[in-house]
């Protein structure tokens, strides 16, 4: 026997019903099929909380190819409260899950509930058996034809289907197409680089240069643009021609570096004050003249000239 105790949990407010036995279908027809499943179980009304039931322990099969789905399950239907220090009398109900493959008539086993009540007296239920009458589908003898198995229907393919994979192919090839797209411009950008790297560092400076040349950079509100192409193009061509890593150094530090260096004085105080009004333009928002505009890049340009060629001349005296 399996033992339960009654305990006030949830009750699910429902009509009342009458105490007894019941055999319900969970689906709602008028006749019982083959595979449909049933609670078969019993209804008690008014048991004190705190009850003790035991109820029959059926292995998962309660007769003959009646099988058992869920074991037993207890439900509180309804409580009535009592007065103070009297436990709450509960509705309760009982059932377990069944259900059969096989058309028949089947007898239910009878079920018999004993209570345990807290005062320690015994009371015990019996009840009679219910009849399951399991049915399959009816079959016609009469018109009754064998036919071929037929193969699966085939539904024409809508476009509302195929959309997704068309835009996930056109999402695919769109991603392809831009990793070749980023490919093609990384092997090009290290091919360009690769080519200036093997370029002289004053043909590089005089090309940057170039690019400056006119007066489309001398507003006031481009002249930092213009001096900072100007002078970045001076400080990569000082760094490759003199070793000095101007780069990274103010400008300060930069003509400390070169005053070792073979420079006549008028170029080199000409091109500091470039620097130096760059460095006005760059950071205290000084606005140059024209004509200190129209000066640097021929001043930048002499300078990258007149030390290479004073290169050259020291290689063949050499």
């Amino acid at each position: 026997m399996l033992t339960l105790v009654c305990s006030y949990a949830q009750a699910r407010e429902k009509t009342a019903a009458q105490e007894g036995m019941f055999l319900e279908q969970l689906q709602a027809r008028d006749s019982i099929l083959i595979g449909d499943q049933l609670r078969y179980g019993f209804r008690l009304n008014a048991v004190p909380e705190g009850t003790r039931l035991h109820l029959p322990e059926w292995s998962e099969t309660l007769v003959t190819d009646v099988d058992i789905l869920d074991e037993w399950r207890i439900d509180t239907l309804k409580v009535h409260k009592q007065k103070k220090g009297k436990p709450s009398l509960l509705d309760l109900e009982a059932a377990i899950t069944i259900t059969s493959f096989e058309d028949a008539l089947y007898e239910l086993p009878a079920i018999s509930v004993s209570l345990l009540y807290s005062d320690g007296v015994v009371d015990t239920r019996d009840y009679e058996p219910e009849f399951l009458d399991v049915k399959t589908m009816p079959v016609d003898t009469a018109t009754f034809e064998i036919h071929e198995i037929k193969g699966q229907i085939r539904y024409p393919v809508t476009f509302k289907e195929v959309l997704p994979w068309l835009l996930g192919g056109i999402g695919i090839g769109g991603l392809i197409a831009g990793l070749v797209v980023l490919i093609i411009w990384l092997v090009r950008r290290r091919r360009t680089e690769e080519q200036r790297k093997k370029e002289p560092a004053h043909i590089v400076a005089l090309r940057k240069l170039d690019a400056l040349r006119g007066d489309k950079y001398w507003a006031d509100d481009k002249q930092k643009f213009f001096y900072s192409g100007v002078t970045d193009a001076l400080r990569e061509y000082i760094d490759s021609r003199y070793g000095v890593s101007a780069m990274e150094m103010t400008t300060s530090e930069i003509f400390d570096g070169l005053k070792d260096k073979e420079l006549s004085p008028e170029l080199y105080n000409s091109l500091k004050d470039l620097f130096e009004r760059s460095d006005f333009v760059k950071f205290a928002k000084h606005a140059a003249s024209k004509e200190e505009n129209a000066s640097a890049v021929p001043l930048a340009v002499r300078f990258v000239t007149e030390t290479y060629q004073k290169e050259i001349e020291d290689e063949s005296k050499n």
